[in-house]
């Protein structure tokens, strides 16, 4: 059974780069295979990664309703399992990680039955790996639709703001309204201010605010601007320096969890 990492928080605080570089330590530490699960319509966790996709899972559901609509759909399988086999066309295989993008959202129309079909595919396809890691979209859709069955860690990324913060709390005190069992969640604080000596701090009143509202802290990250560099040219972020402040603090974070990953 695979061990289901997500990962959640509003839009802007760096879920795909602590996605991506999750996946990329999973790989260097031998815990691979991972499935990566880009579930955020803008579809950029490719990118981050250094990969590209074709298809997405959203685009072979529109695909399906057409054809049944039509009438076209080919005779001779079943729907199930034409969802299960064009799931697996879609899988873009790379070194250590396969990637599946759910893409965009249900359109106007129903999508009940593709959408159970495709979610007991994809349970079934996780069940090959080790590790399958979700970089969510900021509005926890595909958690609460049980993409996968279970997450049994959650990591929430926030900006350090209270109002990052009180998100990160909400989507905490959401979790336990779904219907998707989580075993455990963290916090990750991105883009705080480094000190004199080079490291992350947390404001006071921030770090007063995680204990008052009992936010499990997993790590900080530091303002790194080698990340929006290489935002701006395009390349890839699983390869930071292995010295970059980002890269060795959210690897700090993954080395804090005890055990969980």
């Amino acid at each position: 059974m695979a061990t289901v990492i997500a990962v959640a928080g509003k839009g802007g605080t760096g879920k795909t780069l602590v996605s991506a570089l999750l996946i990329q330590y999973l790989i260097d530490g031998g815990r691979g295979p991972v499935l990566a699960i880009d579930a955020d319509p803008s579809t950029n966790l490719d990118l981050t990664l250094g990969t590209s996709v074709d298809e997405t899972v959203g685009d072979i559901r529109e695909e399906t309703s057409q054809q049944v609509s039509s009438g076209a759909f080919a005779p001779g399988i079943s729907k199930p399992d034409y969802l299960e086999l064009r799931v697996n066309q879609a899988l873009m295989e790379n070194d250590g990680y396969d990637l599946l993008a759910m893409g965009r959202p249900e359109g106007p129309g129903c999508y009940c039955a593709a959408n159970n079909m495709l979610r007991q595919s994809i349970d079934r396809l996780s069940k090959s790996y080790k590790y399958v890691v979700i970089d969510n979209e900021a509005g926890l859709e595909h958690l609460s639709r049980r993409t996968t069955e279970n997450v049994d860690l959650l990591l929430i990324v926030s900006d350090p703001t209270i109002r990052g913060l009180a998100t990160a709390e909400r989507v905490s005190q959401l979790i336990h309204e779904l219907k998707t069992q989580v075993g455990h969640i963290r916090l990750i604080v991105n883009r705080v201010p480094r000190g004199q000596d080079g490291e992350p701090v947390l404001l006071p009143h921030l770090e007063q605010f995680i204990e008052d509202k009992q936010l499990r802290l997993a790590g900080v990250i530091p303002m790194d601007p080698l990340v929006a560099q290489y935002d701006s040219e395009g390349r890839p972020l699983v390869q930071l320096p292995q010295d970059s402040p980002a890269r060795r603090a959210v690897e700090g974070a993954f080395d804090s969890l005890d055990g969980l990953v």
